[in-house]
């Protein structure tokens, strides 16, 4: 009987196969371009990732591959916000590589095959896709933390993460053999219908723990947040924005993909142990920032405590739930990138990354200190910013989901939290700057990264509607 081939529609993998070809030009023009060439390959890399985003949003619904690739509304919006991430931190980059002499490509090509990566999660429909996709994202970031070669802090990050990074994909690995052995199939469709011909076991539940822990620790969920103080602190500030945006993106994609279309009929067994993995994170992320000193190990566990807040979306199980969790991925993106800007520019002058040096800045560059408090406000929670928009739809979705406990419990730690970001306010308008400090100035990637990001969140706080028009859009295939 002959074997029928799966159809092969390369048109929906035209923006991957872009990105893989751009990072192969930009290796080349690396190792063969001319002196200088640092910048040139920055934008060259940026020009490429607008090109992407381009044909992302001109592209139709589809899939390749029989269902292995799927490219559907909510794969084009995470995507799109993947290449939103990416360009802003590569144009940051720029700031990082020639404050350190760095004329290479290496960077921007490792930066891209973590796009590729987590492009590849978006899309996937199947477990062996998703897992391959993972770790080109994840390798690719490792080595990006252990880009400082001669600091022990950069090589301590790198190494901390690929070895818990390699233990988390062992167990998505592992949990992936558990379903392929109980249902026959890797393909999320294919073991939806498996499971909901009662192909359930005991190792099936099993096996969707394991996947499930595997994708919390790429997002930092606790109790999985183990490496992300210390991964946050040790790597290049620019790297440390890339960490913290693009593979939570893609890692709550693949979340959706795999709880909505392979799980389903185990939302019983699921949702319970998220809504305990959210609050966690609530707790830690809040509770553990108190006590840190220094900025980015501070903003490391805010970051956890903000994927509590997705988790929290997710688990209301609703049309509101959903779009309430791309929204504040979206609003997530524009608030880290902010902040790491802000310390990215202030490293640049040789200020350091501890509370205490940010003393009296807005004495001595008002606009910065402005920006800065307005991101610390919008990570908040605080009206009239985005951050206080992305929360309270959170909120309203686990209340009508019947969550009360836990929104009650979210509404208390977001006010817990709204401590160590004032705390920075604080330490910026009104402690007494050192003398002479933070005279820098502003190159043109600072100010526009600064001022997108700053107007961004008076935007989406002020005029929501067309951020949420456009997740509600995103999650349709989900409904």
């Amino acid at each position: 009987m002959p074997v029928q081939m799966p159809d092969i529609n390369l048109v929906t993998m035209l923006p991957e196969i872009l990105i893989a070809i751009l990072g192969l030009v930009v290796l080349l023009k690396s190792a063969w371009g001319d002196e200088n060439r640092g910048g040139k390959l920055v934008l060259m890399a940026i020009a490429g990732v607008a090109a992407a985003a381009a044909i992302t949003l001109g592209s139709g619904n589809g899939s390749s591959f029989g269902g292995f690739f799927i490219n559907d509304p909510f794969a084009r919006a995470m995507k799109l916000l993947m290449f939103l991430a990416t360009a802003l931190v590569l144009f940051m980059s720029m700031a990082f590589m020639k404050r350190n002499k760095y004329d290479g490509g290496e960077y921007q090509v490792l930066t891209l095959m973590a796009l590729l990566g987590g492009m590849i999660m978006a899309s996937a429909g199947d477990f062996i896709v998703l897992y391959l996709g993972l770790e080109l994202m994840s390798l690719s970031i490792y080595v990006l933390a252990a880009w400082n070669r001669d600091d022990v802090r950069s090589n301590e990050a790198g190494l901390k993460y690929f070895v818990l990074g390699s233990m988390a994909s062992g167990f998505l690995l592992y949990g992936i053999t558990l379903i392929y052995g109980t249902t026959g199939t890797t393909v999320f469709t294919g073991v939806a219908t498996a499971l909901g011909h009662g192909h359930v076991t005991s190792a099936t539940v099993l096996g969707v723990v394991l996947v499930l822990a595997g994708l919390s620790f790429k997002v930092a969920a606790a109790p999985f947040h183990m490496w992300a103080p210390d991964v946050y602190e040790g790597a290049p500030t620019s790297v440390t924005a890339f960490m913290a945006v693009l593979p939570k993106v893609a890692a709550f994609a693949a979340i959706f993909r795999v709880l909505l279309i392979a799980f389903p009929s185990l939302h019983s067994h699921w949702n319970p142990l998220l809504q305990l993995v959210a609050l966690f994170s609530l707790a830690v992320g809040a509770i553990a920032a108190i006590a840190q000193t220094n900025i980015k190990r501070m903003l490391a566990y805010s970051s956890i405590g903000h994927v509590g807040f997705i988790l929290l979306g997710l688990t209301a199980h609703s049309g509101l739930g959903y779009q309430s969790v791309v929204a504040y991925l979206a609003i997530y993106i524009f608030t880290n990138v902010g902040a790491f800007a802000v310390i990215l520019l202030l490293n640049r002058e040789g200020v350091g990354d501890e509370v205490a040096d940010y003393k009296g800045l807005a004495h001595k560059r008002p606009m910065v200190a402005f920006l800065m408090a307005l991101f610390m406000f919008s990570m908040a929670g605080i009206p009239p910013l985005a951050g206080f928009m992305g929360k309270l739809y959170v909120f309203m979705a686990a209340i009508q989901s019947g969550m009360m406990a836990l929104a009650i419990a979210g509404v208390l730690f977001s006010a817990i939290g709204a401590f160590y970001y004032l705390r920075i306010v604080k330490v910026m308008y009104f402690d007494q700057p050192a003398e002479g400090a933070f005279a820098m100035p502003l190159d043109l990637p600072a100010r526009a990264i600064l001022a997108v990001t700053g107007v961004i969140m008076l935007f989406w706080g002020l005029f929501p509607g067309s951020l949420l028009a456009w997740s509600a859009a995103s999650i349709k295939v989900f409904l």
